[in-house]
């Protein structure tokens, strides 16, 4: 999985970077626009964003302000604060995930399309329900991973 994952988001990023780099040439340089190529990158901008964030809940390498870490003694404080953290990121992101497939039903329904080349935009807005979907699950799996060293801890002592 880290393997896809890293091969997915550097493929993204090269094929974002890379149509900037046409556009920027086509546009400044040469002075011939590419009409539409703007609307094509929207698809695998709004996916890196979307799948970026992905990795970083997978990884667990969100940005984080840990500052009552610093007043806590025990393994066990720090583990139980991180539960507290996981259980308010699970619920704060379930309610952003109802959010989300509200906004894909929306999207599903209305099946807008893009100005110049009629592409729908469905697919871009299906990457926030998908981003939501995945981003609870490894939420999840992070809660029950402190649980478990909770519980282990326990055991020990």
């Amino acid at each position: 999985m880290n393997k896809f994952a890293s091969y997915l988001l550097t493929g993204l990023i090269c094929l974002v970077a890379g149509g900037q780099f046409i556009q920027v040439v086509t546009r400044y340089v040469l002075e011939i626009p590419v009409m539409g190529l703007e609307e094509t990158l929207l698809y695998p901008t709004m996916w890196l964003y979307i799948l970026g964030a992905v990795n970083a809940s997978r990884e667990n390498t969100h940005i984080r302000a840990n500052v009552l870490e610093i007043f806590l003694k025990t393994k066990r404080q720090v583990v139980s604060l991180a539960i507290i953290g996981e259980v308010l990121s699970l619920i704060i992101g379930c309610w952003l995930m109802y959010w989300a497939w509200d906004f894909t039903k929306y999207s599903l329904r209305v099946w807008k399309e893009s100005p110049t080349l009629y592409i729908p935009t469905f697919y871009v807005d299906v990457a926030l329900l998908t981003g939501m979907v995945l981003m609870m699950i490894y939420t999840a799996w992070h809660l029950w991973n402190h649980i478990r060293d909770l519980t282990t801890d326990n055991k020990e002592q």
